[in-house]
């Protein structure tokens, strides 16, 4: 899940090992390659646009994340990608790019109103006329964080700092679109675990159009998961393809 203690420098270099590349990052890498211009918000590691230069994308590549301690992992990889550190409150573009995305469901981060159409408005000003805006975020039908408790143990390997396991624990009762969890970090390499806490929201599908039409963003295509299948009430994503556009 989207989580920003990966914004603390010790557990940066953990988020790859936990978060390898799979279906989701395929299905971004289609979009990356068909466009000549592409900003990565949420960038994280930066393993998507560094996948996309390494395939041979000669085209501009941009990443924006307001966590210092993970674009110091993406500075690491290939050159030729420009790493942003912010959000659209200190960076604005204008018709600079034909494609924007968002992945590792980076925008359900976004819950306050006004930080969601303000990170929405940024994106419409930043696509040329006619991009496309690709990002993804969780069908509260299929109620995901009932699956985040303690006993469901995620385990992943640190280098040399060991095994590092992670869970989650989310505070009840859920009421409306927010789900606050805890995050609990447990390895070797510390004395003792470290522990984050945090929020998600959860957009159902016709208040989610609702913000991107508010932002002059129109809604091309939605898919339930990474095979473009059919969005259903239960689908466990909510896949969004949509257009820039006047309001």
């Amino acid at each position: 899940m989207a989580d920003r203690a990966f914004s603390d420098a010790a557990l940066a270099g953990l988020y790859d090992a936990l978060n390898p590349w799979g279906p989701s990052h395929d299905f971004y890498l289609g979009f990356v390659m068909s466009a000549r211009r592409v900003l990565d918000v949420g960038c994280g590691t930066g393993v998507l646009l560094a996948r996309a230069r390494e395939d041979g994308h000669d085209g501009r590549l941009c990443g924006l994340d307001p966590a210092a301690a993970m674009l110091v992992q993406a500075r690491r990889r290939v050159p030729g990608v420009e790493w942003v550190l912010g959000d659209f409150r200190s960076h604005r573009w204008h018709n600079a790019f034909d494609l924007v995305v968002m992945t590792g469901h980076a925008f359900q981060e976004l819950v306050p109103d006004g930080e969601l159409e303000s990170c929405l408005d940024g994106v419409r000003e930043a696509l040329a006329p006619d991009g496309r805006f690709v990002f993804e975020t969780r069908n509260p039908g299929a109620r995901a964080w009932e699956s985040w408790t303690s006993d469901h143990v995620h385990e992943a390997e640190f280098g040399d700092r060991g095994v590092v396991s992670v869970r989650h624990d989310v505070e009840t009762p859920v009421r409306g679109d927010r789900v606050t969890y805890t995050s609990t970090f447990d390895g070797t390499a510390w004395e003792r675990p470290r522990i984050s806490r945090g929020t998600l929201r959860f957009l159902e599908r016709g208040t989610l159009s609702r913000f991107l039409s508010g932002a002059g963003l129109t809604v091309l295509e939605q898919y339930g998961d990474w095979e473009r299948s059919p969005l259903t009430p239960t689908s466990p994503e909510i896949i969004t393809v949509a257009r820039s556009g006047g309001r």
